[in-house]
């Protein structure tokens, strides 16, 4: 039997970063739409589950970008972690409960990377019981069926339809990343703040980003508004 391949954990470059976002992202989609031709046909517990891998797929992409500005191998190696990590990838799974609970701002987002959170482990408890029976609480046996219904298993793939969406990343997209970021990377909020505005105004330079009013500075001090030309 020939050996299994080995897992990569070193650094990428802006090319290998944009091409593993895109396969996330590809990917997130295929799950998502597999979960719902599952849920039509309610088959609720398997729909549930597919649904989380695709909301771990997608989850992947912003792991990705944080590779793209490790400073050093300690960094490099955490983010591999996290990329492999079901608990890390699956952190933005909460962002529709926030955005309806008026989350508009970038800083109204921070409880997604909560340390003390426990809504990632929660997913990865729902993904486990949907899977698996189990022995629970006080000696009781659980099975997919009875504890996943169609409401949750409705919920989780809106959720994963949410995340899987997005366009094709670039190259250029990630150099410029880099470039904005990586100077400033965890050195204060203030000033990823900024590079966050600049980014995405080189991003418009470069016509890969709309024209008109720089919409990161826009999220940052105003948050995003419900209509697209509001």
């Amino acid at each position: 039997m020939s050996k299994g391949l080995d897992s990569y954990s070193g650094r990428l470059t802006a090319s290998e970063i944009a091409a593993g976002m895109n396969a996330a992202r590809r990917n997130a989609q295929r799950l998502c739409s597999d979960a719902s031709l599952l849920l039509e046909q309610e088959r609720y517990p398997s729909a549930a589950a597919l649904a989380v891998l695709s909301i771990e797929e997608a989850g992947k992409t912003s792991i990705l970008r944080r590779l793209a500005v490790a400073t050093d191998d300690e960094d490099i190696a955490e983010c591999w972690r996290s990329y492999r990590w079901h608990t890390k990838k699956n952190v933005a799974w909460l962002l529709p409960q926030l955005v309806a609970g008026g989350a508009r701002r970038l800083d109204d987002f921070a409880p997604l990377f909560d340390e003390d959170s426990d809504h990632p482990k929660l997913l990865d408890q729902v993904k486990q019981i949907s899977f698996y029976s189990d022995c629970l609480g006080d000696r009781h046996w659980s099975e997919p069926y009875d504890v996943i219904d169609e409401d949750l298993a409705t919920h989780l793939v809106t959720i994963a339809q949410v995340l899987g969406t997005g366009q094709e990343v670039s190259e250029k997209e990630i150099e410029l990343w880099i470039k904005h970021l990586k100077p400033v990377w965890n050195l204060s909020p203030e000033l990823m703040r900024q590079a966050l505005e600049h980014w995405y105004e080189d991003m418009q330079k470069h016509d890969l980003a709309p024209e008109g009013r720089n919409r990161m500075r826009q999220f940052i001090d105003a948050g995003f508004q419900s209509h697209p030309d509001s």
